[in-house]
């Protein structure tokens, strides 16, 4: 069907949501418009759907979240002919609650059970519900960091991880024989409540994943006499209650809540991009920081998954980045429970490929074995249930990602910004009680492994033109390897894609054990290394850079000469 064809049929036919007909009728007569929201379907992957609020096949509205749904439906049909469950969880973004009451009218309507929450909760707890309640899927409504005018979908398998690719695969292939207009069985919310279809999760799961993450603290009793002061923001998303809660009940006194940020708003109005990465979200905290002089600012994200935060640095406040708090974690974690005698035997760490190397120093020192996945904290979560499957899960002591994403413990199989946000404080708390501020340990752990600098850059390729872009300039580099980055030579070349590696100077080809992905690491001569991937949430090619040197500013310097020499090569 013509995308003209489409968009009179969805003037037609797409009358659940009124607001999809008023931006249809807006939009009529131009072209460029209509074009955008019809020259494709959301791609349904891993990483479930996610896409801009809107009108049309391209958007995220009613009819796509629940032709995704009625596909989820019948391959669980298919592999539960008996009866599936699956739990339901969404975050404060615009029309969340709507499109999750909506995915438990169609799951009710197909004959499968759903537990849904009573309020907004992190996606780490939705993780939690699909294993709690032994679910056979999980959906989680959040686009967790991305601009206001985005949501999502991400499905989850029994294990409470993302979906596999094979389990993606079959899901989509479901979705693909769905006719968006005339192959959904779906009843309403109040319906599937009243037939017991769709029950709500009650206090006794929420307690439940709280005691959970209270057993991940190692020095439980040293935040209640550190006098540690937090600023805290869950940058208007899902943590504020959460957070609260277990920062409380570790013992921390006071805590001092962003004001414009404390509530539940998928507008953002202070932080238009609330991604605790980037400074500008944070800039509220900061300003609070200036005025209050606490210990520490935290910030999660509106699905409370991933946690920034800022420490006092003289006069002004320093933020951290992902790859240095998971890094701090990482070594306190592993010193202190090594000291405690509760290090397990063969204890396991986990970091995705484009995650700070020095991970790789720290795990040598306290004898961890640190196994390296994809991009994407399911790759993660997959580890911990390999080693369950074994019953090896204590192994397992921590996983983080680069994108501030990080998990002690194996109750829930993904990243969790409510126990890191316990187990940052109390790694505060620890360091202050020994007279150490966290600015000194990054300092002492540079000292100790090599000043490691890790930066990223964002390229992004918007519309329809962009997604072929994107791809014409990653088979580019695929076909056509540069031979050097700003004069620095390349020693090696590694194609996720072709899961080989090769030494360019012998031609030589290393196997790559991961699952085949669209990614590329060049690696040069003074050990820096690059890695190129298109994200697979946003309409992006993401470069990462890790340098190192004998000081933070030579490995600064570097930094900054290969991101200048390869956005040439990205730009053309």
């Amino acid at each position: 069907m013509d995308i003209n064809a489409l968009y009179k049929l969805w003037l037609e036919k797409a009358t659940a949501d009124p607001d999809l007909i008023t931006e249809l009728k807006s939009v009529e007569g131009k072209n460029e418009e209509i074009s955008d929201r019809f020259y494709r379907e959301l791609e349904f992957g891993t990483g479930g759907l996610r896409g801009v609020i809107g009108a049309g096949t391209n958007r995220m509205n009613y009819y796509t979240v629940c032709k995704a749904t009625q596909g989820l439906a019948s391959y669980l049909m298919k592999i539960k002919p008996e009866g599936a469950s699956v739990a339901v969880s969404y975050d404060s973004r615009i029309k969340s609650d709507y499109f999750a009451k909506s995915v438990a009218g169609v799951l009710s309507a197909n004959g499968i059970r759903v537990y849904i929450y009573t309020e907004l909760m992190p996606t780490p707890m939705l993780s939690w519900a699909v294993r709690y309640f032994k679910c056979d899927a999980g959906v989680m409504v959040t686009a967790s960091h991305n601009p206001a005018k985005y949501n999502g979908y991400k499905v989850y398998g029994s294990d409470g991880c993302q979906l596999t690719i094979d389990a993606a695969d079959a899901v989509l292939a479901e979705i693909n024989k769905t006719d968006t207009f005339g192959g959904i069985t779906a009843i309403s919310f109040d319906e599937g409540l009243r037939s017991g279809m769709i029950k709500y999760i009650d206090d006794k799961c929420i307690d439940e994943y709280m005691a959970e993450v209270k057993k991940q603290a190692i020095h439980p009793d040293i935040c209640a006499s550190s006098g540690l002061k937090v600023v805290y923001t869950p940058l208007n998303g899902t943590g504020n209650k959460p957070v609260r809660r277990i920062l409380r009940e570790s013992g921390i006194k006071d805590v001092i809540v962003v004001p414009e940020q404390e509530n539940p708003d998928g507008n953002f109005t202070t932080c238009p991009y609330p991604n605790p990465e980037f400074k500008e979200a944070l800039q509220k905290g900061l300003e609070l920081c200036k005025k209050e002089k606490p210990d520490l600012l935290l910030a999660t994200d509106p699905d409370c998954d991933r946690v920034g935060i800022a420490v006092p640095d003289g006069d002004d406040y320093a933020l951290f980045t992902g790859n240095e708090v998971g890094a701090l974690l990482l070594e306190y974690i592993a010193r202190e429970r090594k000291a405690l005698g509760t290090l397990p035997a063969k204890p396991v760490a986990v970091k995705t490929i484009v995650t700070t190397d020095i991970a790789q120093k720290i795990a040598d020192k306290y004898g961890i074995e640190l196994v390296e996945v994809l991009t994407g904290f399911k790759f993660i979560g997959e580890q911990i249930g390999f080693l369950e499957k074994k019953g090896e899960e204590d192994r397992y002591i921590f996983g983080f990602e680069e994108s501030y994403g990080y998990l002690a413990g194996g109750y829930v199989r993904d990243k969790d910004a409510v126990v890191a946000s316990m187990l940052i404080c109390e790694m505060a708390a620890y360091y202050r009680s020994k007279g150490i501020s966290l600015i000194e340990a990054r300092r002492k752990m540079y000292e100790e492994y090599g000043s490691y600098v890790n930066k990223l850059d964002n390229f992004a390729f918007e519309g329809e033109s962009g997604m072929a872009k994107m791809q014409e300039i990653m088979e580019s580099i695929r076909n056509s390897v540069p031979a050097d980055v700003a004069g620095t030579k390349t020693v090696a070349f590694a194609d996720y894609e072709a899961q080989e590696k090769t030494d360019l100077a012998t031609g030589a080809k290393t196997k790559i054990d991961l699952p085949k992905s669209n990614v590329l690491a060049l690696y040069l001569e003074d050990g820096a290394k690059l890695i190129i991937r298109p994200s697979g949430t946003e309409p992006k090619i993401k470069i990462y850079y890790t340098t190192i040197g004998k000081t933070n500013a030579d490995a600064e310097a570097l930094q900054a000469k290969y991101s200048e020499a390869f956005t040439k090569i990205v730009k053309g």
